[in-house]
């Protein structure tokens, strides 16, 4: 009887969720596709139009000028919904999407080495927070759908929807997640990866070949102890990568911000300096995304996974993100972790006797596990991109990264829920802002 009796709470609250979900998860997916395609398009005139990079000091003062004059406090980025969803405070203001959305695809048509991720979470935030606002949920309402929003952006941006549902519960805090938003992060991500593929929308197909070792009476193993321990001494490297990145951009832009207190000044700098690095290389391949290359057989994500070797690409594509990052361009980090973990995979690949494949598919997803910290939503985002065969391989690499990159990351507004090591305990329940700072 007193389920019964619950019934019509039960249902009403199931339908109010049900359309605040759809409502967000329609409208993130939505402007996500229209993000992806004017990033599509930008990319395209870039590399007709290669003369756009000498645009790039120009193109940072004047995105940086913008977020100076009616950016406020939406220049915090993801970092900011984070904070919101761990203290409700002054909330995350709507401009904060159209801002990140010009500002990034300014960022790629000129050349900055940034990513999509962190435009498609503060997109998936700042609708969270309007549509939250329009309603007038309480607080714990508001919390749990600025986690669906982050996880919509995510599953949108990637085509990657379980992944993105469970990035929005693991983000927030090492070692915990809150599954009492288990349902609403999985519909928003779902049904936002639905609206942008109805848009037209399609996103990179990796390919992985590699399928297990035959043994000799012909049967397939999927797990070979010799290639797990070949991978867990790579997912060392890449757990050094994904620490090196994190710890990189935040340290570059503290010189960056001392030397040059005035922050619209710093874009400049850094096109600068991005012009000086294409002129030392004598390449572009470490501009904008990095999915593709602008000339056959260029360094990219997707040549990474074939026959090609590239040696010290994932380096300097690690330096030429650091430069956009820490003096100001907008993006995302995510995109280019992944430049830099296959990269790394495909450089390690001969040394340690692995599919190059195989090796370039586990880093794109460990550097970018241990530099989010993130480890359950990559382990999840390699079965979407790479199927669920070779999973243990996935995992090993995003577990070892993970516990390898230390208390570190690009999102300083995560807490520590779980210390990676008992040795680190009493950093237990800290930011990774006041853990860094030290």
């Amino acid at each position: 009887m007193p389920a019964f009796h619950n019934f019509p709470r039960v249902a009403v609250t199931t339908l109010r969720w049900g359309f605040l979900l759809l409502l967000l998860g329609g409208s993130v997916g939505s402007v996500c596709a229209l993000f992806l395609w004017l990033l599509d398009q930008a990319t395209d005139i870039r590399f007709e139009a290669p003369w756009l990079i000498f645009g790039l000091p120009l193109a940072g003062v004047g995105v940086a000028l913008l977020y100076q004059w009616f950016g406020g406090k939406s220049a915090a980025g993801n970092n900011l919904i984070i904070d919101e969803i761990h203290k409700p405070g002054g909330g995350v203001p709507f401009r904060m999407a159209p801002l990140v959305l010009f500002g990034t695809v300014v960022s790629h048509l000129f050349g900055a080495s940034v990513g999509r991720e962190g435009t498609a979470v503060q997109i998936g935030g700042s609708f969270a927070a309007a549509i939250g606002r329009l309603f007038r949920l309480h607080v714990q309402d508001m919390r749990l759908l600025l986690m669906a929003g982050i996880a919509a952006g995510f599953g949108a941006v990637f085509g990657t929807p379980v992944a993105g549902a469970v990035f929005g519960l693991e983000v927030l805090t090492l070692g915990r997640l809150d599954y009492a938003a288990l349902l609403p992060v999985a519909v928003a991500s779902i049904v936002a990866d639905w609206t942008c593929h109805a848009w037209g929308i399609h996103h990179a197909v990796y390919h992985v070949g590699f399928r297990g070792i035959a043994a000799a009476d012909g049967s397939m193993f999927h797990v070979n102890a010799i290639l797990l321990v070949k991978v867990g001494f790579a997912a060392v490297c890449f757990g050094l990568a994904s620490r090196a990145f994190a710890d990189g951009v935040h340290r570059l832009a503290g010189v960056f911000q001392r030397l040059c207190p005035s922050a619209w000044i710093r874009p400049a700098i850094g096109g600068v300096l991005t012009l000086l690095l294409v002129w030392m290389l004598g390449t572009r391949d470490y501009l904008g995304l990095g999915t593709v290359s602008h000339v056959e057989g260029g360094a990219s994500i997707l040549n990474f996974f074939g026959a090609g070797y590239y040696p010290w690409s994932w380096l300097w594509k690690l330096v030429f993100t650091l430069v956009a990052l820490a003096t100001g361009f907008k993006g995302g980090e995510v995109t280019p972790l992944f430049f830099i973990g296959a990269g790394l995979g495909n450089a390690l690949s001969p040394l340690l006797g692995v599919p190059v494949d195989l090796l370039a598919g586990v880093g794109f997803v460990a550097v970018f596990a241990g530099a989010a910290n993130t480890p359950l939503a990559c382990t999840f985002m390699a079965v979407e991109l790479f199927g669920a065969t070779d999973v243990i391989y996935y995992a090993t690499g995003c577990f070892i990264a993970y516990l390898v990159s230390g208390h570190t990351g690009i999102y300083l507004s995560q807490r520590i829920g779980t210390p990676k090591l008992a040795l680190f305990s009493k950093e237990q329940g800290q930011s990774l802002r006041d853990v860094c700072s030290r």
